[in-house]
């Protein structure tokens, strides 16, 4: 199944919608460290990003037109900076909002599904109606904007043809705040995805349901101790229960058993890798310690045995309070690359280039792996029932 993926940043939505069995025919992304890491690790054979036909450069200026063939996803992260919390969210006046180019492929590429995430902060009060004005652009691609008019009264023609009689939809589009922690990414990070099926093709979809819950770790933490003993953390070196969860968890003693796994934590991510900071040599790609962390009021960092904070970029490169593990001693120090990597679960195998600034800005900008392989495995599931379902039909 061809796909192609705007907006490709760290690679991380790419890298997941290749294993759940997509082929790129197009990769976009205009950051040239970002390409660097790409075309190092096809240099290398990396399997997941081996064959990906890399486009740097503004999506802007992209023809569809010389991708030839079907396209049956397109895929990709808008660049969220115009709607993050952290940043100066300008939203729709920010320069870097290219929702536009993402509603343009669409209408020129006819996909038969789209997948595209951003940030929670797109979900705000105050972006609701341009929110709105988003989805409604992607149900209805082919309603352009004219040159004269501005975002507000497209959005009000949209809306007029969209309840109108003759409004049929072009695509059926649905969306959910996922969190990360929740798919089995070791890490607490909330993303808003929008995922629409064109609306000839009479879809039966829904968000894939979570496969990991807080409760589970809980109970092997402080009411199995499974948690403690797998990791082979003495008595006297476990952390106090927390004050704030101690109801609960009395509460999940006469608890059954779980069908979700526990959330995995930062020390699930890291427990094999060695300590950065005591052994300067190792050979791991990407671990290397940076110095100059510390810890004040809002910028704590993760605690070791729980989902690490969301990575963050911030502005001007690491923002440091979300990038930092927090030791059990209370001592701070930043993760290396390759921890911020696993807690975004990239492979191992994966080999970033840059600076370490840049590379964790582009990790803080990241979709989960696992998350991205999630999402893109269910819609390729329900797209080839609707091939199946057809192919009996024809015959």
């Amino acid at each position: 199944m061809r796909s192609v993926e705007l907006f490709a940043g760290a690679g991380g939505l790419a890298m997941g919608m290749s294993r759940a069995g997509f082929r790129h025919a197009a990769v976009l992304e205009w950051d040239h460290d970002a390409c660097e890491t790409f075309r190092h690790n096809q240099r290398l054979h990396a399997h997941d990003v081996d064959e990906w036909p890399l486009f740097e450069g503004d999506a802007r200026t992209f023809d569809y037109r010389g991708v030839g063939g079907e396209v049956m996803v397109v895929s990709g992260g808008p660049p969220c900076q115009p709607f993050s919390m952290g940043g100066k969210a300008r939203g729709q006046l920010d320069e870097r909002d290219m929702f536009p180019e993402a509603v343009r492929a669409v209408r020129e590429l006819r996909p038969k599904a789209f997948i595209f995430e951003n940030v929670k902060g797109l979900m705000r009060e105050s972006f609701s109606s341009y929110f709105q004005f988003i989805q409604l652009q992607l149900t209805h691609p082919d309603i352009t904007r004219n040159p004269q008019e501005t975002w507000d009264e497209h959005l009000i023609r949209l809306e007029r043809h969209h309840t109108s009689t003759n409004g049929r939809s072009a695509y059926n589009v649905v969306y959910r705040l996922l969190n990360a922690a929740d798919y089995g990414v070791p890490q607490k990070r909330e993303r808003v995805f929008m995922v629409g099926f064109r609306s000839d093709l009479d879809a039966r979809w829904s968000f894939p349901e979570g496969t990991h819950t807080e409760a589970a770790l809980l109970r092997e933490q402080w009411v199995t101790g499974d948690y403690w003993e797998r990791h082979e953390v003495a008595k006297r070196d476990r952390p106090y229960i927390p004050l704030r969860q101690r109801g609960r968890i009395e509460r999940l003693r006469d608890a059954p058993l779980f069908a979700l796994a526990p959330w995995a934590t930062v020390r699930d991510a890291i427990r094999d890798l060695p300590d950065p900071e005591k052994n300067p040599r190792n050979a791991v790609a990407n671990h290397v310690f940076i110095a100059g962390a510390r810890s004040y009021a809002g910028h704590t960092g993760s605690p070791l045995d729980q989902p690490a904070k969301t990575l963050k970029a911030g502005d001007h490169g690491v923002p440091g309070g979300e990038n930092m593990l927090t030791r059990p001693d209370g001592a701070v120090r930043y993760f290396t690359v390759r921890e911020a990597a696993r807690l975004q679960t990239f492979p191992d195998d994966f080999v970033f280039r840059g600076s370490w600034s840049e590379t964790m800005r582009q990790l803080g900008n990241a979709v989960p792996v696992r998350l991205g392989e999630m999402v893109a495995a269910s819609v390729a599931g329900t797209l080839r029932v609707i091939e199946e379902r057809d192919s009996r039909s024809a015959a």
